[in-house]
């Protein structure tokens, strides 16, 4: 069996690397006004999953396109890395673990076994208890330090500990009860905490706090900080019915004051930005309840299936990500905007901007050698029709090839009809003029002035993916985090990168923890010896600040 973790990337180095480089050469100079017409073209190039309906016929590319890039995937070694995956080898080479976020949605009774140990049941065991607290503190029979149950939940976390759950809890606000508050707090800014509870009742209040060390700066920083705000109304005693932890460092959870039973663990082989199905969750469910969460779970289920089970040519997370491969290394995309016509995904192109970027922003490949062509683009997005009236004129006119993906839903989860199909018809507008544009000819005869007419016309050929879904709901939701989740999966192992670490973010970490106790004003850190002269100069003038409280 060829070995999964070997360094194994096509590109510029296989047969079937340069097959699509010629196929490029002959499709890039085509228009999608011409290729949209194609017979045949239409059946060749959308997918139907549970809930979604998935429509690639806007993209540059053909079915020949989709068959080639399927067969770079195949001399990648996609086929083998997915086996590994979900069998819990250790394909997360740097760190020496597992990638297992399918455990966390796997049905109970199937058997991943790592170091000889099966984990499935170990997520369920977490399941299971995670499902008894969202009742007991749904159901009012958890009650607070003065009786009183519950009224506020505030998850307290960072990176894939927050913006996993708000953006889900954000997206199924309609499933949550509009009596019961839910916040989040991630930034170390003041100002984040400080609004989050302003107008909220220390005796209704529950913490979670979402660090798997227990040790993370900023979100130990506001837990303290909603410790002491807890402690300052009600009492020390009242800290351990007011607090859950999600972690696994069982003697910092201790002395912050959280009882073991109230803690509930993950594992290191889920990644943060993987981990919304796992205790992270927890805020989730108690938004939504147990069976909206094992919802959830059945969507990215689904999709984990879809991927192992599909041929590559007609496997959606696998196109997905090719797709993206055929733009960024071919056709010199840097970018890639997510926009979702359902203001309740607001959140997320934020939550895509961790899962690809910080997965797939390498520069080394597996083996640590530099690599010799791009990697993960830009994610970025806003819903739509916001968006409409920001960036799109440079999506439509702009002199960079932005491939988009747009995000609609054909039922509502409210009832005002009338709004939906003004919102659904601009998602569909939209794809249609950066497909076909408007040419020069066409704008003369509509009598438009000939020194306007430049300026009036679109080239078009911007290509975009369209994902329609019948409803926005767990199930739904599960499945649209999973495509993307294994879409950065499928470019990865194209590009010969490692997705699952993140050693990116640890050196400006670590100088963070330097420079803080360099800028009290009582410091003796001379910044010109410790630092550049700019950082230096920028430590001295904020060392001059006059604040009551600076320390």
């Amino acid at each position: 069996m060829p070995d999964a973790t070997e360094p194994r990337s096509p590109i510029g180095t296989s047969p079937e690397w340069e097959a699509l480089r010629a196929h490029h050469a002959e499709v890039a100079p085509r228009h999608l006004r011409d290729l949209l017409v194609e017979p045949g073209r239409l059946e060749a190039m959308t997918l139907d999953l549970p809930g979604i309906h998935a429509d690639l016929s806007k993209h540059r590319a053909t079915p020949d396109t989709l068959r080639l890039l399927a067969e770079v995937a195949e001399r990648a070694g996609l086929r083998e890395r997915i086996d590994a995956m979900f069998r819990g080898d250790a394909i997360n080479t740097t760190e020496g673990r597992s990638v297992l976020h399918v455990a966390l949605r796997a049905p109970r009774g199937e058997v991943i076994r790592v170091d000889g140990r099966d984990v499935v049941a170990d997520v369920h065991e977490v399941l299971d208890r995670m499902r008894d607290a969202a009742r007991r503190i749904r159901d009012g029979e958890w009650r607070g330090a003065t009786g009183q149950p519950i009224r506020a939940i505030v998850n307290i976390g960072i990176g894939g500990s927050d913006l996993g759950p708000a953006m889900v809890v954000e997206a199924l606000r309609t499933r949550t009860d509009p009596d019961r508050i839910h916040r989040f707090v991630s930034n170390v800014d003041g100002a984040d905490i400080d609004w989050a509870l302003r107008d909220l009742d220390p005796a209704t209040t529950l913490f979670i706090v979402a660090s798997k060390t227990f040790t993370t700066v900023e979100t130990l920083t506001n837990a303290r900080t909603a410790r002491r705000w807890l402690v300052d109304a009600l009492g020390e005693d009242a800290v351990a019915r007011h607090f859950l932890a999600l972690s696994t460092n069982e003697a910092e959870v201790v002395e912050f004051g959280i009882e073991p039973a109230n803690m509930f663990g993950f594992w290191d082989w889920v990644g943060g930005r993987y981990s919304v199905g796992s205790a992270i969750g927890l805020s989730v469910m108690l938004a939504i309840g147990p069976d909206g969460f094992d919802e959830l779970l059945a969507g990215f289920r689904a999709v984990d299936e879809h991927l192992r089970d599909a041929p590559f040519e007609r496997n959606l997370p696998v196109l997905m990500g090719l797709l993206g491969v055929w733009y960024v290394n071919l056709f010199g995309a840097s970018s890639h905007a997510v926009l979702p016509y359902a203001q309740e995904l607001s959140r997320f192109p934020a939550y895509l901007q961790q899962l690809e970027m910080e997965s797939n922003g390498k520069s080394v490949t597996l083996d640590g050698q530099r690599v010799g062509w791009s990697t993960g683009p830009v994610v970025w997005g806003e819903p739509g029709t916001n968006g409409q009236h920001a960036f799109f004129q440079l999506l439509h006119q702009g002199t960079v090839l932005v491939p988009a993906d747009f995000i609609g839903v054909v039922e509502p989860n409210h009832p005002l009809g009338h709004h939906h199909d003004l919102l659904v018809a601009n998602l569909l507008a939209q794809t249609e003029a950066l497909a076909a544009g408007r040419t020069a000819a066409a704008v003369r005869a509509e009598g438009v002035p000939e020194a306007l007419v430049p300026h009036k016309v679109f080239e078009g050929n911007r290509p975009t993916t369209t994902l329609l879904c019948d409803r926005l709901d767990p199930r739904t939701l599960g499945s649209l985090i999973a495509l993307y989740e294994h879409k950065v999966l499928t470019q990865s192992v194209v590009w010969g990168i490692n997705a699952f670490d993140q050693w990116g973010v640890e050196l400006g970490k670590a100088l963070a923890t330097r420079i803080g106790p360099e800028l009290d004003p009582a410091s003796t850190v001379d910044p010109d010896a410790a630092h550049d002269p700019s950082t230096a100069a920028l430590v001295r003038r904020y060392r001059s600040r006059t604040r009551p409280d600076a320390h």
